[in-house]
């Protein structure tokens, strides 16, 4: 892709619109913070560009409002709209922007990974699609209801979960085997060919091909039975038992043995539930449901758009065709992208009656239904919290319940390792992407959690202040999580953590702009300024609750950036007990794998390829065991 960012460095808005060409490419809307407002693709970015600040009467009331905010533009110009379209589609998952309609909740959702490039394939769930010559199999929107899947069809295909090396030579299976929940391979129990046929029909088990994976299996349970192998023939038939029963829940929706997916969308009160039907074979094997948010007053085009791009850049599978409630304007660039995904024709279908249409309507109604049951579950929840924001506000003597909560906590190991971390809850919900964590510098070799405490809170306050001061260089951008005060300081511990805490806001001038309270663990008493008596609130008060969650949440964020940073520096020294390798190699080693485990695992050959020599590698390899 020939894409270019374009280099008006400095000029003005109105001067980068005259320079805006006439090409394919994608423009990104910033307000004067430099925040991404929006990011759109054009067939000509002049036009495009251009069509926002001519006639607003044309245009919707959030259009107008964006239009109000934008204080500058960047463009990217790419050799054609396709090519836009991916970008775009990239930048929207990467910046977010406040006026792109976008999937709700920035996470990975689950896959499911079948490794059919391996001897011995092995199922797991991941959140990362990689091109290693696997199959994928989703997203899912609960890694909840996937291991329950997987638990289930294991029943069906009994695949490895181990470790082990497959030679067929072991002296005795784990406890799965009697289970009959693995086929044995590690004793030799089947042979590869047996298992990788059972791995062949999960995978088309998971593509939908349902049927063809009860005939294989009758075929070969008769053949067992013809061959006097009863054993056998018994243990397929219980697996055909288990398929059928699987197949009874999945609901024949289509006399045509098509693979579709059909989408419909629930909308009210500027929140929006996608439904989507996972049609193969003409059964429905699954559905999910996906949360859009960003829309506002955006029409259902914009919204089903918004969606394909974003769901379908994501997803392992694209059927060859996509049933739709509406037609959405750019329907022939995305079946072109989808075309160039999948590696075959696929089509957007907006059917007006038959069978399509009516599953049409059932996955609105679906969607509808869906979206009430969240919305009923958002309400209570926003309610739990104000009420536990409110009860805090009045045992702590605060002037309004705090919208901003930020809870502190230090973990090292003897005096090693150390870190502290800092989480932020906004309306009693943690906003993980403020999340900061913190490698304690000026206490090592000697456990001083008052030390750590105040160089942790010290940094925190100085960003604050560097991200506030008018010293700033033009165009630096500050952090945004320190840029804003907190509502409520939360720190772990007793007086000793909450005395720290003052002396650092008494340093920088905030003593009395921001409360503070510290808890401690031992009675969850909580500890204020001017009160020599810990604060002790009611058991099961949803205050005590809400404080509970910010403090264990700061300990895990902690403690998992502990642990990481200890084996490394564990790592760190093995490494530097093996002669040939230096600190280079040391970095390169620590980057490509991660853990001792991780290289322990490594092959010689694999070893090499970070750059070590073939007997350095040798050696390290020994050295591990």
């Amino acid at each position: 892709m020939d894409a270019k960012l374009s280099v008006y460095e400095g000029a003005s808005l109105e001067e980068k619109l005259r320079a805006l060409p006439a090409r394919p490419g994608v423009y990104l809307f910033k307000n004067a913070r430099g925040e991404i407002l929006y990011v759109g693709k054009a067939v000509s970015l002049r036009q495009r560009v251009r069509s926002y600040f001519q006639n607003s009467a044309d245009l919707s009331p959030r259009t107008r409002r964006m239009v109000q905010e934008i204080a500058d533009l960047d463009f990217i110009v790419t050799d054609s709209e396709l090519e836009a379209l991916i970008l775009e589609a990239n930048l929207i998952k990467r910046h977010r922007p406040k006026y792109n309609v976008r999937l709700k909740d920035d996470k990975r959702y689950p896959y499911i990974r079948i490794s059919v490039q391996d001897p011995y394939p092995r199922v797991t769930i991941t959140r990362r699609i990689e091109n290693d010559g696997a199959r994928y199999f989703g997203p899912y929107t609960s890694a909840t209801a996937v291991y329950q899947m997987l638990d289930e069809l294991r029943r069906i295909f009994p695949y490895l979960t181990c470790d082990r090396t497959i030679t067929g030579q072991d002296r005795r299976a784990c406890l799965y085997y009697d289970l009959k929940r693995c086929l044995g391979p590690c004793i030799g129990a089947v042979s590869q060919a047996e298992y990788r046929a059972m791995i062949d029909g999960l995978v088309r088990f998971l593509e939908g091909h349902t049927e063809e994976v009860v005939r294989d299996l009758e075929s070969r349970m008769w053949a067992a039975a013809e061959a006097l192998q009863f054993e056998r023939a018994a243990q397929l038939r219980d697996r055909l038992r288990a398929i059928r029963q699987v197949m009874e829940r999945q609901k024949v929706v289509s006399t045509v043995a098509a693979d579709r997916d059909v989408i419909a969308i629930a909308r009210a009160d500027g929140e929006a539930c996608v439904e989507v039907f996972f049609i193969r074979q003409g059964r429905l094997i699954g559905r999910e449901y996906f949360v859009l948010e960003g829309l506002e007053e955006a029409d259902l085009q914009e919204a089903l758009a918004g969606f394909l791009k974003q769901f379908y850049q994501a997803a392992a599978e694209v059927p060859p065709e996509i049933v739709l409630p509406e037609h959405i304007e750019e329907a022939a660039i995305i079946e072109q992208w989808l075309r160039q995904r999948r590696g075959d024709a696929v089509t957007l279908m907006v059917p007006r009656e038959g069978e399509a249409a009516e599953l049409v309507r059932l996955a609105t109604e679906n969607a509808v239904e869906t979206l009430n049951a969240l919305r009923a579950r958002w309400l209570a929840d926003r309610h739990r919290q104000e009420a536990a924001l409110q009860e805090l506000a009045e045992a702590l003597g605060l002037p309004a319940p705090p919208v901003r909560i930020e809870g502190f906590d230090i973990s090292n190991t003897q005096g090693t390792a150390v870190v502290g971390s800092m989480v932020v809850f906004v309306h009693g919900v943690p906003l993980k992407a403020h999340y900061r964590r913190f490698v304690v510098r000026t206490v090592q070799g000697r456990p001083d959690d008052y030390a750590s405490m105040r160089e942790v809170l010290t940094r925190r306050f100085r960003r604050w202040q560097e991200a506030t001061s008018s010293q700033r260089l033009p165009g630096q951008k500050p952090d945004e999580s320190f840029a804003v005060l907190p509502d409520l300081l939360l720190v772990d511990g007793g007086k000793g953590q909450l005395g720290v805490a003052l002396e650092v806001l008494e340093a920088f001038g905030l003593r009395e702009r921001v409360p503070v309270a510290a808890l401690a663990k031992e009675r969850e008493e909580l500890f204020l300024p001017g009160r020599s008596e810990g604060l002790l609130l009611q058991r099961h008060a949803p205050a005590l609750f809400l404080i509970q969650r910010i403090r264990d949440e700061a300990h895990r964020f902690a403690l998992s950036h502990h642990r990481a940073r200890r084996e490394r520096l564990s790592l760190a020294s093995l490494l530097e007990e093996i002669p040939g390798i230096g600190p280079k190699r040391r970095r390169a080693l620590l980057e490509r794998f991660g853990s001792l485990e991780a290289i322990r695992q490594a092959s010689v050959e694999e070893l090499v390829e970070v750059g070590l020599p073939r007997g350095v590698a040798e050696r390290l390899k020994a050295a591990l065991g």
